[in-house]
């Protein structure tokens, strides 16, 4: 199987793409390796550049390319850590696929619509068998988005594109890629945490996952707050050179549970909403407060798993609100996977790994899924694995309570799409919805006029007749509750 990503780069000497144990590409392969020197192999198959502007290679100078191509398709590498923490062994979701890497992406992770245009047209010529892109912008109709259009070509060719819901929540209507041929993924938490305590001079601990930064005080620790548009790192960075001994990251009110790891540039930990409230009480008490931190490593068993994070974008999508968006939620919490230098400031090992949080990630983790899907099913058409994934979806946390948000609420269909992913399940869902692309037309005919409809599908198309939303043999549906009786029509198969 060759997955093809469209994203900031690649960097090919990293140890995840060795390909031991790889089988060389298939003969319809028809891609390129496009750096200018040797670095493609069984394991890196294709790195092309359409860049409009960037350095003229496939070479990643973001770190988000490398990252999200391990989380879906790296090999196996020993000893993956950071700051030696989640040591292990390091696995993308199918570790014997191949990887296809179109840059469109450049160093500050801007993407060029035209690019993504021609890279997509590029990667079904190249014989690629599944495409993952995680770039998210507003919503807009379908006929001026550029992920919608170019992947209407994709599944017209049999290839599923995943993509990723955004990370503007924890807000409703936020939700990108709204497209329904589109496998739209949100973000959720792992049962693994890295976890440092706050340990407080009142004798109260404090537990949070590992890691962030702050602004202040020489020789002191900083209790700052997330948000205003400063990087987690950033404040990190400005903590440090004012002196700052450490730092503690509090939530702002809307993100109030959902916790990330960063690799911060001093001792550092994020802590949730309500904690910060504890904190800011107990240094109001008394008039020499003090703490120190508790680095307690990796920790597992979170039985809250898989909740949503924050920062996950919600439908329902603005331009087609009868669609359930996003469609699923997989793994977006501090994520392990292969970057392009040690983030570890000089100290210990020179681990290449960083850890990541967004929809990117979940998305990735989605890309593997199907790619597992497609290769034991490789008859089925990209409608059938994302109603297959869809349909066997996990409701329920490690708990067997119903999936939470960031606030520990019973989380919402338009936060949690279907539900959480369930790859084994999702192997054999024992009915699909199927859609063929043509199924799609009468579809947005009820959403545009002949000639937008016309750009999209790329055929010339007289809408005479239309169908509703919720009429297109969806795994899922939407609907605004009202006076009137609403009928809906599906086929099922398998």
């Amino acid at each position: 199987m060759i997955i093809g990503f469209l994203d900031t780069g690649i960097t090919p000497n990293h140890p995840s793409f060795h390909d031991k144990g790889v089988p060389p590409p298939p003969a319809k392969w028809k891609g390129k390796c496009e750096f200018n020197f040797t670095a493609c192999n069984n394991k890196l198959i294709g790195a092309r550049y359409f860049q409009e502007f960037g350095n003229g290679t496939p070479l990643d100078e973001n770190g988000h390319g490398t990252h999200v191509s391990s989380t879906a398709a790296g090999n196996f590498v020993y000893g993956a850590n950071v700051f030696g923490l989640a040591n292990g062994t390091a696995s993308g979701m199918v570790p014997l696929a191949h990887v296809a890497m179109y840059k469109v992406c450049d160093a500050s992770a801007a993407c060029s619509e035209s690019d993504t245009f021609a890279a997509m047209d590029a990667a079904i010529e190249d014989g690629v068998d599944v495409i993952s892109i995680s770039i998210d912008d507003i919503s807009r109709p379908f006929w001026g988005d550029s992920i919608a259009l170019s992947s209407f070509t994709a599944i017209q060719n049999g290839i599923l594109v995943r993509t990723t819901a955004g990370n503007t929540g924890p807000e409703h209507g936020t939700v990108a890629n709204g497209a329904p041929w589109l496998l739209t993924a949100g973000a959720s938490t792992t049962d693994r945490k890295l976890r440092a305590t706050v340990l407080l001079g009142s004798g109260k601990e404090i537990d949070v996952p590992e890691s962030l930064k702050n602004i202040d005080v020489k020789g002191k620790i900083v209790l700052c707050e997330a948000g205003d548009g400063i990087e987690r790192l950033d404040i990190g960075h400005f903590v440090k050179d004012a002196g700052g001994a450490g730092m503690i990251l509090m939530n702002e009110e809307p993100q109030v549970f959902t916790i990330v790891t960063d690799p911060h540039v001093l001792p550092a930990a994020h802590i949730s909403f309500i904690d910060g409230l504890k904190i800011k009480a107990y240094m109001n008490s008394t008039s020499t407060p003090v703490a120190s931190f508790l680095f307690k490593g990796t920790i597992f068993g979170d039985d809250h798993a898989p909740a949503i994070a924050a920062f996950s974008s919600r439908g329902p999508f603005p331009e087609s609100p009868g669609i359930l968006k996003p469609d699923i939620i997989g793994p977006g919490i501090s994520i392990l996977a292969a970057w392009p230098t040690s983030v570890e400031n000089n100290t210990r090992t020179k681990s290449t790994f960083n850890v990541f949080s967004g929809t990117s990630m979940s998305c990735h983790h989605l890309s593997g899924v199907v790619t597992l899907i497609k290769s034991a099913h490789p008859e089925w058409s990209p409608a059938t694995i994302k109603s297959a994934i869809m349909t066997t979806a996990d409701l329920m946390n490690l708990d067997n309570n119903p999936i939470e948000d960031e606030r520990g609420l019973r989380a919402d269909f338009f936060a949690t799409g279907a539900g959480h992913v369930n790859p084994l399940r999702a192997n054999d869902p024992g009915l699909i919805y199927d859609i063929q692309p043509n199924d799609y037309i009468p579809y947005l005919c009820g959403l545009y006029p002949s000639r937008a409809v016309s750009l999209i599908v790329l055929k010339e198309v007289n809408c005479s007749s239309t169908i509703p939303e919720a009429e297109l043999n969806y795994p899922s549906f939407s609907i605004k509750l009202g006076s009137d009786f609403l009928i809906f029509k599906y086929t099922q198969g398998l």
